[in-house]
This record gives structure tokens, sequence and C-alpha cells, in this order.
């Protein structure tokens, strides 16, 4: 079994995607996409960047690891009767079947940067791309005082090491990293730049109750979980996250989340 498939196929991705949907829209809104450019969602989950770029007229391929994601993807395409978006399975280290020079955008939002072999990921998208075309990643930043970057850095004190040659997928949020996995793939060092932006987790629910949608349905958090009950330690990780979703709210209503989280958007121009 593919370690990578069965992580993100573990739980239901799709319940946290809804609190991401409107941070979704808006990144999107930014890349300038335009009607009839073919665009590529790379770890797309069930379609928090790829159907807002639907949306705009892309044709838009959105590609997964995971199946539940992709029927899920699926299935709110439908609902929404877009005929110019098709989710599919696939792996960002071999993206076989997509032709080379194929994409005019290759979109990859904390996706990507969780599949091994992060040489390979870079040369697959840079592969795809047409010349004149981008890629833009957003990946989460090692040792980032927000959210995402702290729930990872906790849930690690709680799980075994990494296996041997293990890369951990927080070095895609390093600049010298992503710069040279990407001259590797073929690109000019002049036409990688980077930003800081925020995304924004939104859900009309308090912050306990959002640590519980991590907890029941994001893989990496369920399997520090399990890690952590194995050890008598379940409740120690349960009080540092609970610590950590409560110090990060936004919110002015204490019954609602809003929880910034910084990111690294990479842009990659071919």
């Amino acid at each position: 079994m593919n370690a990578n498939k069965a992580l993100w196929e573990k739980g239901d991705f799709t319940r946290l995607a809804e609190t991401m949907r409107e941070s979704g829209t808006a990144l999107v809104a930014k890349l300038g996409i335009t009607k009839g450019q073919e665009v590529l969602d790379l770890g797309c989950g069930d379609g928090t960047t790829a159907i807002p770029a639907a949306r705009l007229g892309a044709n838009v391929q959105g590609v997964d690891i995971a199946r539940n994601l992709v029927e899920a993807g699926n299935a709110r395409v439908k609902a929404e009767g877009l005929t110019n978006i098709t989710f599919r399975e696939g792996d960002a280290i071999n993206l076989e079947g997509i032709e080379d020079q194929s994409f005019d955008v290759v979109v990859s939002i904390f996706g990507a940067m969780f599949a091994p072999q992060p040489f390979d990921v870079a040369k697959e998208m840079f592969r795809v791309t047409r010349p004149g075309g981008k890629i833009v990643m957003g990946n989460w930043i090692p040792g980032d005082p927000t959210l995402v970057a702290q729930i990872l850095k906790v849930s690690s004190a709680y799980t075994p090491a990494p296996p041997e040659g293990f890369v951990s997928p927080m070095l895609w949020g390093v600049e010298n990293n992503v710069t040279e996995r990407f001259v590797a793939a073929g690109a000019s060092q002049e036409n990688i730049s980077f930003e800081r932006e925020t995304f924004t987790f939104r859900t009309p629910v308090p912050p306990a109750a959002f640590l519980e949608t991590f907890r029941k349905y994001y893989g990496p958090t369920m399997n520090a979980f399990e890690a952590a009950e194995k050890n008598g330690k379940e409740a120690d990780l349960h009080q540092e996250l609970a610590n950590l979703f409560e110090s990060q709210n936004q919110s002015p209503d204490k019954n609602a989340t809003s929880i910034p989280a910084t990111f690294l958007k990479v842009t990659v121009r071919r």
C-alpha cells in the first residue's frame, strides 16, 4: 500500500476543506486565471482551489492521490453543473498519462508538498507546464507560529520517528530547498519567486469543536492521537492542541472559529 495514499484516504479531508473554501476562492482570484486556460490542480482534494478556477472559465484537471477525495470532488462538480473540470486519481511524483507542456497554470495548495520524493514532484510539475506558463504552490512553513505548522510540530512530538531517508514535507516551506528542487527540474532561478500569504480557516463552531475535526478527519492528526493513546499521552496531546486552537482563534464570537495560517506562496515561471 502506498503510505501517502493511505494517509490521505484515512480520514475525510472534505470536513476540513469546508473551512477553507473562502480562502481557497480568494487565493485563486489573485492568480490571473482566465477563460480557456488549461489548469492542473495537483493534490486538489475535493476542489478547494480547482473548482474556483473552473468557475473563472478555465479548463481544469484535478489530480489527487486519495480516491475518496476524487469522488467527493466529482460529486461537487456534478452538483454545481460544471462541465469544464474533472477529477482523477494520480500521484504527484509520477503524473502518468499527462503529456509534456499540457497546462498554462499548475497549482498545488498544501497538496504536492506532502508527496515523497520532492525532486520528482518538482520535475513533474515543471514538465507538464507550458513555456510561458507558471506553477503556483502554497506550502506550510516549518517553525511558523501559526496554526498548521504548529499542529504538525506538536503532533510530531507524539508520533514515532519517521523511517530512514524520510524527507519532511515542511522543507517545501524553505525557500532554498524549493529553489534547489525547481532548478534541478529545469527552471531558471530568476523565474522563481516567493511571498508570505495567509490562509484563514473559518467555521461556525468554537475552537474545541474545530480541533475535533482535525482529530477525527485529518490523517496526520489522527495518526498522532493513535500514537499518543498507545503511550498514555492522549490527554497531553489534546491539551496542547486545545490551547493552540484557543489561543489562535481571532473570531469575536466565542461560538465560532477564525484562525489565520501563514504559508509560503511559490511562483515558478517557465
